[in-house]
């Protein structure tokens, strides 16, 4: 079943949401510092991921035209009246921030390495393993950070599900449209480009700057068309 991985994946996060919104009544002073373990770990996490750039000067123009893109379009505001629009519905005072939960865990879960790794070997080969290893990683954030921010987190898994299940179900098109070295390349650079948002996503949630994340995801297809134009002619 070429969706089996992107199913667990969804599944994964959401089992962990329901464990951590059973340790939303823990002491606001721990959720306070468990925050800022994650805030740390994020960035790391992010940091770690940019260093995966092959040539960071691509990185640095797709993010500036991303942020161009992206501020025009508003996607932050827009993802978050789609949270605000839930909220209204749910109840606030029931479900936490769902704009916020949503969005981070949704720019956490989506951007990386392993859902375009994973996703390609589900469609290409029927492996999973790089799926469920990452349903494990996102079941574990998705408790701690649905413990802090709450249900909006669960929402995170209906992305994640159709951006893995796209891509492995266009798999055998990538595949073939798209030459392996280059392909390689536009991973390097999705990954890295990512990681600077991931970076920001921690920077946030430490609350040394707000940064509108959402607005720097244009900054993907624009990497991938800056690393394809440069395999091809130059």
């Amino acid at each position: 079943m070429v969706l089996l991985g992107s199913l667990i994946n969804a599944l994964g996060i959401a089992a962990g949401t329901l464990i951590g919104l059973l340790l939303t009544k823990i002491p606001d002073r721990i959720k306070e510092t468990v925050m800022i373990a994650i805030g740390l770990s994020v960035s790391i996490l992010g940091i770690t991921m940019a260093f995966k750039s092959e040539d960071f000067f691509y990185v640095i123009v797709s993010l500036i035209a991303g942020a161009v893109i992206g501020e025009v379009l508003n996607l932050e505001e827009k993802l978050h009246a789609v949270g605000r629009w839930i909220e209204r519905r749910m109840g606030k005072s029931k479900s936490g921030n769902i704009a916020e939960g949503f969005v981070t865990a949704t720019l956490i879960f989506v951007i990386g390495a392993m859902a375009i790794v994973g996703a390609l070997d589900s469609g290409l080969r029927g492996d999973h393993s790089v799926l469920m290893t990452k349903a494990m990683i996102d079941g574990f954030t998705s408790a701690v950070l649905a413990s802090t921010l709450g249900i909006g987190v669960l929402l995170s898994a209906i992305p994640v599900l159709l951006y893995e299940g796209a891509i492995a179900l266009l798999a055998g098109v990538i595949q073939s449209s798209i030459e392996e070295k280059l392909l390689s390349s536009l991973i390097s650079e999705m990954t890295a480009a990512g990681g600077v948002m991931i970076l920001a996503i921690g920077l946030n949630m430490l609350q040394i700057k707000a940064i509108r994340v959402a607005n720097l995801l244009p900054a993907l297809p624009v990497i991938i068309l800056l690393v394809t134009i440069q395999h091809y002619f130059f």
